[in-house]
């Protein structure tokens, strides 16, 4: 006879933490833009219909990003409270985004996975100076180059393209080589998602997006808990200076 409740155990994942549901909506702001790239490179009928659910979504996710924010409730300071005008702002642009025709739909939610990175900067930033020493911060192993590598994919910086045979990163902030994105893939951090960017160019032959795995999310995540380079919410700050400063592609 089976006692109560036995067999019933199993592993559950943990729920992200307030910092991993930032960059949770970096990424599903890079999707959306994705997507809205897409239908404005086809030529897509210019009305709010194409993308209003996606907006929808987009707005209700920023909301939840910023009610878990909220219940942490942070001793408060003129970097988080800026930081949650940002996110409050972000909602109220994402939702505006679905009454709009692609063009303006696409320039209201522009910045939203940079801010929504500048935003888990500061707020990971606020809970290390709540919780004092982050030498206890889980230890992931990542080198400079890679945790900026991370960040890029996170801020909807980086996609792949194959020509000829070799493959091609494409970047706009700093720099990521082929090499450190097969190190991200090998180790889980980050994949491809193919066809699923915008093309480079009108006509041209659709991208493919790179994003953060779940693991990936993590270990970024575990790293905005170190004291990070301070900038405004919704800016880029550089995890590691490299002599890159334009997009560029390199094999």
């Amino acid at each position: 006879m089976t006692a109560p409740g036995e067999g019933l155990l199993f592993d559950v994942s943990a729920p992200p933490t307030s910092v991993e549901r930032l960059l949770l909506l970096a990424d599903r702001s890079v999707q959306h833009n994705d997507m809205l790239d897409r239908l404005l490179r086809a030529g897509a009928p210019s009305g709010p219909h194409a993308h209003a659910a996606s907006a929808h979504q987009l707005a209700a996710a920023t909301r939840a990003a910023l009610t878990a924010v909220t219940d942490e409730r942070l001793c408060q300071s003129h970097d988080l409270s800026d930081a949650m005008a940002r996110l409050q702002q972000l909602a109220f642009l994402s939702s505006a985004a679905a009454d709009q025709q692609l063009p303006m739909a696409r320039t209201l939610t522009a910045l939203a996975p940079a801010a929504a990175m500048g935003c888990a900067d500061t707020f990971a930033h606020e809970i290390r100076r709540r919780h004092g020493n982050s030498s206890d911060a889980p230890d992931h192993g990542l080198t400079a180059t890679l945790r900026t590598a991370l960040w890029e994919i996170a801020c909807g910086n980086v996609v792949t393209t194959s020509a000829l045979g070799r493959q091609y990163v494409h970047y706009r902030d700093e720099r990521v080589l082929i090499s450190t994105l097969r190190a991200l893939e090998a180790n889980g951090l980050a994949e491809r998602v193919p066809t699923s960017a915008p093309s480079a160019y009108v006509g041209g032959p659709l991208q493919d997006r790179v994003r953060l795995t779940a693991a990936g999310t993590t270990a970024l995540a575990s790293t905005l808990s170190n004291p990070p380079a301070r900038s405004a919410p919704g800016t880029y700050p550089a995890p590691a200076p490299t002599a890159a400063s334009t997009a560029a592609r390199s094999r």
